[in-house]
């Protein structure tokens, strides 16, 4: 390949990857209507096709590929501090405002997945992409990712727990923990890193795969599809949400809510 031609292939990746983290972006607000979101899921699954036609096809078939574009994205996806977090939710604090969040993320991630599982016609990539996946439900995956790594970036807003560095290189701490799927431990900073090394690239591909797998098992008829999707996502979003927080009240040293209390602890 030439120069000419390889920076043309490079300033097309860009563009598409640009557009992509501004779709998942958009992907992760829990206040776009179902309609909207799945348009944008279906854009989403058009540029991954053709970022994917881009990639070797042995990267492909390991997940390499899809978790170059979630590092990419990451870093990119919208986090909110406490005081926007607090404006969209109604003035509520602590534990509340944390289930609200909750509650919001689950909504996001089951309307992905009855949008992708209910996607009776899909569009499949070329060359096989991650044992033939659909682009919808690569999409998907990215989608969940995203609207999750969110999640957790904004509980430790509400819980106080700074994580230090810049932007991206909070974004790469984030994507570790959804991968690990736990919270940030400030006693332990070590064990995560700035950057995506090999070693957390390689749990960044293991739980991607393990998100795509999920989501493969949707593909059914129209409803069926439809419902197996979202009530897979939604279970998966609040188990992961309930670890996280669980580790973030032992960071702050503040005890389990009991039922029905309000407290707050941030």
């Amino acid at each position: 390949m030439s120069e000419g031609e390889l920076a043309r292939r490079e300033d097309g990746d860009d563009r598409l990857g640009q557009e992509m983290a501004e779709l998942v972006g958009r992907l992760s607000d829990d206040e776009i209507d179902n309609g909207t979101r799945g348009r944008l899921l279906g854009r989403l699954a058009r540029l991954l096709a053709a970022r994917a036609r881009r990639a070797r096809a042995a990267g492909l078939a390991r997940g390499r590929w899809l978790t170059d574009v979630v590092a990419e994205i990451g870093p990119h996806i919208p986090v909110r501090d406490l005081q926007t977090l607090r404006a969209h939710h109604q003035g509520l604090t602590g534990e509340r405002l944390a289930d609200s969040l909750v509650r919001a993320a689950q909504r996001a991630t089951t309307a992905v997945g009855a949008t992708g599982g209910a996607l009776a016609a899909v569009e499949f990539v070329t060359p096989p992409l991650l044992l033939s996946a659909p682009a919808q439900i690569v999409a998907e995956t990215v989608a969940v990712a995203a609207i999750e790594v969110k999640l957790i970036a904004e509980l430790h807003e509400v819980y106080g727990v700074q994580v230090p560095g810049s932007g991206t290189a909070r974004g790469a701490v984030f994507l570790q923990l959804w991968a690990q799927q736990r919270g940030f431990d400030p006693l332990q900073p070590g064990s995560v890193a700035a950057a995506l090394g090999l070693a957390a690239r390689t749990g960044l591909r293991k739980r991607l795969m393990r998100t795509l797998g999920r989501h493969l098992t949707t593909m059914g008829p129209f409803l069926t599809g439809a419902v197996a999707g979202g009530t897979l996502n939604r279970t998966a979003t609040r188990r992961l949400a309930d670890t996280v927080r669980k580790d973030l009240r032992r960071a702050i040293g503040a005890p389990a809510p009991r039922p029905g209390a309000d407290e707050d602890p941030a």
